[in-house]
């Protein structure tokens, strides 16, 4: 399919997922005139294939491929909140404490059950108890797929559980600020009714994290259209105190993020017009996808930084950063410059595709292929 093509394919999908949200029928007229097999494979993109299909369900149209979608997107979730509250049970008997992130808390602010597709199960955990919760995964019959290998470790189980349990929430070496600020993220959270070691933020807090979560895919690799329809959802289910928001946002250096974000999710999922910013973000947002598009993400920070900025950003990391790549620098720091050079070679040599992506973007040669 063709760029423009799919544009308008992901419009229909953002027409739809609006129609499925708030609980309205979608024009048949309308739908009519939709390529659904394009829709389809923008919705499957973005993960929105289940919120899509309950829209047409709605309207009276059973396309086979997304009853499927719909039937799929149920299953799965059912079983990831089985095997979560398995997990959750058994760590509220070792005394671990724990708070459940992102689309195990978002799925159930969708009208419908299966609407917000979950991909794995994301928790934050005592990173102290990280041994003793191992013991606990394996003995639910989870493998382990990363233990101790950054923010956090990750375990599968057959047929589709993926669960990944969070030290920590952001590392400083993507962004201090960010790393700053949610590295003692205990001090805020509530304490879950009726639990011991459960925990949860509050509606002010979880919105914050999800945009910073949804801010540091933007700037990596982008970040397709369901994580503003999380956004959407966030600010009309939730009772937020904005103040308070845009204070904390300023703090985590995410202000300007949060308030074009806000700005484009309101106005795209209620059918209002959008002025130019909106649509710029809007349309990296579609060449995103939720899987990311590196090419356009390297675009973007070259536009933000400049070429020479841009790449300069690439070399110098944090000092963190290098240290997790160059080990003997903590012993070291003085070779601090010398890793500038060495990280060059590492990409070139170890991560030659991702190298290439973006050195095409700082020479200007990037092509987007849809």
């Amino acid at each position: 399919m063709t760029r423009q093509e799919y544009r308008e394919a992901s419009r229909d999908v953002i027409y739809l997922a609006a129609c499925a949200v708030n609980s309205e029928r979608p024009d048949p007229e309308r739908i009519k005139k939709m390529d659904l097999a394009r829709v389809y494979e923008a919705a499957r993109n973005n993960l929105l294939a289940a919120a899509v299909g309950m829209a047409l369900e709605s309207a009276g149209i059973k396309d086979d491929v997304f009853v499927r979608a719909v039937a799929s997107a149920q299953r799965k979730n059912a079983l990831l909140d089985a095997d979560r509250a398995a997990v959750l049970a058994r760590m509220e008997e070792a005394g671990i404490w724990y708070m459940p992130l992102k689309g195990a808390v978002l799925k159930d602010m969708y009208p419908r059950y299966g609407m917000r597709e979950m991909a794995d199960n994301d928790i934050l955990f005592d990173a102290a108890q990280a041994e003793a919760l191992r013991q606990i995964m394996t003995g639910l019959g989870f493998t382990v797929e990363d233990f101790d290998d950054g923010t956090h470790d990750v375990y599968l189980k057959k047929p589709v559980s993926c669960f990944e349990m969070h030290r920590r929430l952001f590392s400083t070496s993507l962004r201090e600020d960010l790393g700053a600020y949610y590295d003692r993220v205990k001090d805020r959270l509530i304490p879950d009714e009726g639990k011991r070691f459960g925990y949860h933020f509050s509606d002010e807090d979880f919105y914050l994290y999800v945009i910073a979560h949804e801010n540091k895919h933007y700037f990596l690799s982008g970040t397709g259209i369901r994580s503003i329809l999380d956004t959407y959802v966030c600010l009309t289910r939730l009772k937020l105190d904005m103040d308070y928001v845009c204070r904390e946002a300023e703090k985590i250096g995410i202000a300007d993020y949060e308030r074009q974000n806000r700005s484009l999710a309101l106005k795209l999922f209620s059918g209002k017009a959008l002025n130019a910013e909106d649509e710029e973000m809007l349309e990296y947002v579609m060449i995103s996808d939720s899987s990311g598009n590196a090419a356009a993400a390297a675009e973007l920070r070259v536009k933000q930084k400049g070429r020479w900025g841009y790449f300069l950003s690439r070399l110098t990391i944090s000092r963190e950063g290098m240290e997790a790549m160059f080990p003997f620098l903590k012993k070291a720091p003085f070779l601090y410059p010398v890793c500038w050079v060495l990280r060059l070679f590492r990409g070139v040599l170890f991560h030659n595709k991702a190298f290439r992506t973006q050195m095409r973007a700082v020479l200007g040669l990037n092509r987007d292929k849809r």
